[in-house]
């Protein structure tokens, strides 16, 4: 019987900084949903912006395939993270958050929106458009070769 490895080293401070860090420098992230129409995964590039509690948010149209997506099915799973300019992409960090995409306060989030994509204020306002809100159940952080974390909410949580 082959002897199983766990791949995740003990979550510590210095994987939470990161974490954090990958969050709230995001801009835009994958975001991999399930296709209502046939339950297959579906991917799509978001705009977001980390949320005043740090749970990452995006503003989508309703007309969009993953606003649908996440209508019928709210379980999703959002990768931060981009390769630097150089080297293996493989060694550069990121984060998949597995989140419930919640609709939350689109008026409340304007100014804060905004102040990340001042561009979006061309159709901010749009009905068909809405804030979602990222709610993380668990993370995976890979730290780059040989350092993987899975980490629970409250260590997305800047205390003190």
């Amino acid at each position: 019987m082959i002897k199983k490895i766990n791949p995740y080293r003990p979550t510590d401070d210095k994987a939470r900084a990161l974490a954090r860090d990958l969050i709230t420098t995001a801009r835009f992230g994958a975001l991999a949903v399930r296709d209502p129409g046939n339950g297959n995964p579906m991917v799509t590039r978001i705009a977001v912006v980390p949320g005043p509690d740090l749970a990452p948010v995006t503003l989508i149209s309703d007309l969009s395939g993953h606003s649908a997506a996440l209508a019928a099915h709210p379980v999703c799973s959002l990768l931060l993270g981009e390769p630097g300019a150089k080297g293996d992409p493989l060694t550069h960090p990121r984060i998949t958050l597995q989140c419930v995409a919640k609709a939350t306060d689109k008026q409340a989030l304007k100014t804060h929106y905004l102040r990340h994509y001042p561009k979006a204020q061309l159709y901010y306002d749009f009905g068909d458009f809405r804030m979602m809100r990222f709610q993380v159940t668990t993370a995976f952080l890979n730290g780059g070769f040989g350092t993987a974390y899975r980490l629970t909410p409250d260590d997305l949580i800047q205390h003190g």
